[in-house]
């Protein structure tokens, strides 16, 4: 049953719609992807606006760069073979106009008591009931993709170094990730602020180190990738059509469930940034992540297994830099960019809560959210992949429906420089 709601979800009606958004959004922002590293550049300068902005920017990447960028693209590469790489970019390059026109329209509409596409859906199209759909289905993906799915990859990872029983990893994550979200957005901000930037460096190191060691080369896997992606080396036309398909729905699926553009999780996370007043810097910093999400850590991975992996596996991948040491190195990457996503999505969770019971409750959601999070530990690996697909696709159906019929409030980037003024 768990199958075949996924499949409809994330059908070809998804894909498309996915799509057609960033495509949409893409035109009538005049190609603002190229725009953003310029336009970060061009803000460095500001101190304070560098530092509480870093903060924000750690705390969303966070929650997106969890065991998608490891579990998710190796699960991409195994069911679309490197053709999948090349929609997973392209996913991406679309998704970098969506995640700009989420973030402005949240700034445009949020304030204290409502934050987000809840925001947006009530404020900007007056629909209460597509809100609070929004906010249910927030809550849900809270607990699956962003809880459970992200503890059951870390503790299958800590098992393959130490002969630990589930239940015990289950109580030290509890502890842990109670003991950070108990403080808000602002310990959730200076964790991330810590862990992310270290672990990132790490595993980019060592994937190029084993890029370089491979006996593939780069020229290699790109053209690769790219023959993959159209079939272009396939010769009939029924196993070219079907490979293609899968590399796309792949690709696309797990380039989302990466770097959550169209979701709605974004803004959310953005909410809590000191300079939310500004929605033009809001949806910039939000394409910059999905740019280092994807372009940098999510390729970096499939280049690393593509050249350096014989099963398709990024342990594999690892063995010629890492050695003895390779599962236990993967367990600690795991273990950050899984406890980062947990808190992130902490946030995201609450805010939906909030929105659906009030305020008064928020105690009681912080302790359910833990021991949730941490049962994930315990318990099988296809059911929470499964239930995490259906709610992140189940997200972006009332999240894009707003952003589409709210086009006209979207703009691009006026002054390269704005953000100082």
């Amino acid at each position: 049953m768990l199958e075949k709601i996924n499949g409809f979800i994330w059908g070809n009606g998804m894909i498309f719609l996915l799509l057609a958004v960033g495509v949409i959004y893409t035109l009538k922002l005049n190609f603002i992807q190229f725009k953003t590293i310029p336009y970060i550049i061009k803000n460095l300068n500001d101190k304070k606006l560098r530092i509480s902005q870093t903060k924000t920017i750690c705390m969303s990447l966070g929650a997106a760069m969890g065991t998608g960028n490891i579990v998710g693209v190796a699960s991409a590469l195994s069911i679309g073979g490197a053709g999948a790489v090349f929609w997973m970019w392209i996913s991406a390059f679309l998704g970098m106009a969506v995640v700009y026109a989420e973030n402005t329209l949240s700034a445009l509409f949020s304030d204290r008591d409502i934050k987000g596409p809840m925001a947006y859906l009530k404020k900007g199209l007056g629909s209460s009931r597509l809100a609070n759909i929004f906010a249910f289905c927030c809550l849900m993906a809270s607990f699956g993709m962003g809880g459970m799915a992200q503890t059951n990859s870390m503790s299958e990872s800590i098992r393959k170094c130490v002969d630990i029983a589930p239940i015990l990893i289950a109580v030290v994550l509890f502890t842990a990730i109670y003991t950070v979200i108990r403080g808000g957005a602002g310990r959730i901000e200076n964790t991330a602020q810590i862990l992310l930037p270290i672990a990132t460096l790490l595993f980019s190191v060592i994937c190029i180190i084993a890029i370089i060691k491979s006996e593939r080369t780069i020229a290699d896997v790109f053209s690769e990738i790219i023959h993959d992606a159209f079939g272009i080396n396939q010769t009939l036309g029924g196993i070219s059509g079907y490979g293609v398909s899968r590399a796309v729905s792949a690709g696309i699926r797990r380039g989302v469930f990466s770097n959550e553009a169209g979701l709605g999780s974004s803004p959310i996370l953005h909410s809590a940034s000191q300079n939310y007043a500004s929605a033009e810097l809001q949806g910039v910093s939000a394409m910059f992540e999905v740019f280092i999400d994807t372009f940098i850590c999510c390729t970096l991975t499939a280049l690393t297994i593509l050249c350096s992996s014989s099963d398709g596996s990024i342990s594999t991948a690892l063995l010629s830099v890492t050695g003895y040491w390779t599962n236990t190195v993967i367990a600690a990457l795991m273990t950050v960019f899984a406890f980062c996503t947990v808190i992130g999505w902490y946030y995201c969770g609450e805010t939906a809560f909030t929105h659906l019971f009030g305020k008064n409750q928020k105690k009681i959601f912080s302790l359910v959210f833990a021991v949730s999070a941490s049962f994930g530990a315990v318990i099988s690996t296809e059911k929470v992949w499964l239930l995490s697909d259906i709610f992140n696709g189940a997200m972006a159906f009332p999240n894009l429906v707003g952003v589409i019929l709210l086009i006209n409030k979207v703009s691009g980037i006026k002054h390269i420089s704005s953000a100082n003024k």
